[in-house]
């Protein structure tokens, strides 16, 4: 990145791109930590639970920045939504990091005053920090965007993330698993948080995790851009009308996919080890969904194979003529 692009890229929105930088020397210091210091928490090296954070809200911030970018015009609601959102993550870290330097689990503990306070504080910036991406959301749909396939790529996001975010709510209802004495929540379904689990991610291998709907949710905030961003790069023939509705279609299989793997975990269900009712449904969505791009792009074959009324043929003339005619001037 050069630095003229560097100093653009801080332009987008200066908290967000700051708590951004704040996230990518925290994700380093926690991989240090992860190496260097001994200790495990929960089945894994203590520094993993800040390493991921801060990977996770450094691009959900650089994300919200780039969005911002895209408007026409600068929306005041938006930027104090942006720097409402960076203000709650660098509270939330600050929890998390507290709490892995003294040495205990920062989410649904509850075993003393100070821990239970702490993990309200966290609820509270996350509850703020909802609030906060909803209004950046509408604030951000009731801008026109020019580019009108990055468009609904950004609205199919930023409500898709929010989808993600409710998809946490059932980690702090009691009874889905074990739990100690003081411990209000759980990630897993019907065992034990901290038990065999997936490489680096953890997610557990031998019940549910509520931690997949929810990561899966919150990255369509960069999924669907990036799918848009391959549309325009790759599939240049095709109408934004076409592109559109292949987002539209992409959306509504991801949110799918979203409660889809929730409700998977809330049975109990490794990721990995689905039963029949689980691959039926995944069977169904991928059916319904290729059916539904199929038909999309048969109808955009069509709509390029109509010919054009002999009006419509006459004014094209008439403007290419025209622009011919400026050029030469």
């Amino acid at each position: 990145m050069t630095t003229n692009t560097l100093r653009q890229a801080i332009r987008w929105h200066r908290p967000l791109m700051v708590f951004t930088a704040a996230m990518a020397v925290s994700a380093v210091v926690c991989l240090v930590g992860i190496f260097a210091d001994p200790r495990v928490l929960t089945g894994a090296p203590i520094w993993l639970k800040p390493f991921k954070f801060s990977v996770s809200l450094g691009i959900y911030a650089l994300t919200l920045a780039w969005m911002l970018s895209l408007l026409p015009r600068r929306s005041r609601v938006a930027d104090w939504a942006g720097t409402v959102i960076a203000v709650m993550g660098l509270a939330e870290m600050v929890v998390i990091v507290t709490q892995v330097l003294r040495g205990t689990t920062s989410h649904f503990n509850g075993t003393t005053p100070l821990n239970g306070a702490l993990f309200q504080a966290m609820g509270m910036s996350i509850m703020v920090l909802f609030v906060a991406h909803f209004v950046l959301g509408i604030a951000v749909l009731r801008r026109r965007v020019p580019d009108r396939v990055a468009a609904r790529a950004v609205g199919l996001g930023l409500g898709l993330s929010l989808l993600g975010m409710l998809a946490a709510i059932p980690m702090v209802i009691p009874g889905h698993a074990p739990t100690p004495d003081g411990i209000n929540g759980s990630h897993a379904v019907g065992v034990a948080d901290g038990g065999p689990g997936l490489p680096i991610v953890g997610w557990s291998t031998t019940g549910g995790d509520l931690r997949i709907g929810h990561f899966i949710g919150l990255h369509a905030l960069q999924a669907l851009p990036l799918l848009a961003i391959l549309l325009t790069r790759f599939a240049a023939g095709w109408d934004d009308r076409t592109k559109i509705r292949l987002l539209t279609v992409a959306g509504t299989a991801y949110g799918v996919l979203t409660a889809m793997l929730t409700w998977q975990a809330l049975r109990g269900q490794p990721l990995l080890r689905p039963d029949g009712l689980t691959l039926a449904a995944a069977a169904a969505l991928v059916l319904g969904a290729a059916t539904a791009a199929g038909l999309v792009l048969a109808a955009s074959r069509r709509h390029a194979a109509e010919p054009v009324p002999a009006h419509e043929g006459l004014g094209r003339l008439a403007g290419l003529a025209a622009a011919q005619q400026d050029v030469t001037a």
